[in-house]
């Protein structure tokens, strides 16, 4: 699709323009971003090209490619001109929401967004529903006595594969004696990847409505399964002036361990490999955590992949694609299932459930390939829950 014309969409370049301002400036087109970007293992993309052509008053704001980005944070990590990427593709969204332009693949992203308007979160689910993933577990809802608040993330609470994570979770801190609680369907979406589709009016409402739901019910901890909750609580929501004390799973399941609240059993004696994913490692920087818990299970034989910490490769669920049906032969968790098959790998171990939900997708794909059940995938809690 050509690029459309300044002359033709005047308004939606001078936005763009106004709202752009320096990476556009500091972009000299060296193109490393487009070396390190993993689209370019499956597709002909150019990140380049999109910051290029916002520059000379030119967009694509039709076109499927500024809707491509997972927000996997590697161009931005290598970008000798300090541009963000992941700003400028936010802002183009932004311009493409206003403006009701969502290309056919896109259609999802406005499906998501009606259901966090209309239940708090973007799978289509009963906000009234968001703690049944709980029944059956002794999980007591959060009052200001309560040490710590556990927020699941949305695909816990309502995806049957994400509620596994959930439940191990739950059965992780009970038997270790953590004071926590859940605020079922008083929570919202944390709002992280709508942010990242451009749609900011959204994510303010949804992080409001859970910021005044925090402080109304006492809480100051706050014990998350998801990167992207991670992310969005520790780092975008102190936009709004508030600071809560946000801990990922990993950071606590390894200080349980090493506080001897919770003891490892058995031995789990099979070959695993770790992904790290986007918004833990290379947005966070919480690299070490998962590696030394899974170090420390006797029997355990671990193999790191190709491409891991600072370097990982996205399994492809960022920046609002986890709700988009990615074409068979663009999926990066297959080219990152073939990569553990190559290092000899059982189990795919990982901290979050984005990259649960890819991964398994590629697996079952996969499976013609390789035959059922040739490699498991699993989040770190659902392994340690087996073993203690």
């Amino acid at each position: 699709m050509e690029a459309i014309i300044l002359e033709e969409y005047k308004e939606i370049v001078d936005l763009i323009r106004e709202k752009g301002g320096e990476p556009f400036r500091l972009c000299f087109q060296c193109g490393l971003c487009d070396s390190v970007c993993p689209w370019n293992k499956v597709i002909q993309f150019s990140m380049r090209k999109i910051i290029r052509q916002a520059t000379f008053g030119l967009t694509e704001v039709e076109s499927e490619d500024i809707w491509r980005c997972t927000t996997c944070g590697r161009c931005t990590i290598q970008c000798p001109r300090q541009v963000n990427q992941i700003e400028v593709v936010k802002l183009l969204r932004s311009v493409a929401t206003e403006y009701g332009i969502f290309p056919e693949p896109v259609q999802p992203v406005k499906t998501a967004s009606g259901s966090l308007v209309a239940e708090g979160n973007p799978l289509g689910e009963k906000r009234s529903e968001r703690k049944k993933w709980a029944e059956g577990l002794p999980v007591n809802e959060f009052t200001e006595q309560t040490e710590y608040l556990y927020f699941p993330c949305c695909y816990p609470c309502y995806d049957p594969r994400g509620k596994k994570i959930a439940r191990a979770t739950v059965e992780i801190l009970n038997k270790a004696g953590v004071s926590f609680g859940i605020l079922g369907e008083k929570e919202n979406c944390c709002g992280e990847s709508i942010r990242k589709t451009g749609d900011e009016e959204l994510f303010r409402k949804l992080a409001k409505e859970n910021i005044k739901t925090f402080i109304d019910s006492g809480v100051k901890k706050i014990i998350v399964s998801s990167p992207h909750c991670y992310h969005t609580f520790k780092n975008e929501y102190p936009e709004f002036s508030v600071n809560f004390e946000v801990i990922h799973m990993s950071q606590l399941l390894l200080r349980l361990l090493k506080e001897g609240r919770i003891k490892i059993q058995k031995e789990y004696k099979k070959k695993v490999t770790y992904h790290d994913p986007c918004y833990l490692g290379r947005h966070n920087g919480i690299f070490d955590e998962p590696r030394e818990i899974l170090k420390m299970i006797p029997g355990i034989e671990f193999v790191e992949l190709p491409e891991s910490r600072e370097n990982s490769l996205c399994c492809g669920g960022g920046g609002g694609r986890v709700w988009m049906e990615t074409r068979k032969g663009e999926r990066f968790s297959d080219i990152r299932i073939e990569q553990a098959v190559q290092v000899g790998a059982e189990v795919i171990a990982t901290f979050c459930p984005y990259c649960i939900t890819m991964l398994e997708d590629s697996r079952k794909t996969l499976e013609e390939k390789y035959g059922e059940g040739f490699i498991e995938i699993k989040d770190v809690t659902e392994i340690i829950k087996e073993i203690i």
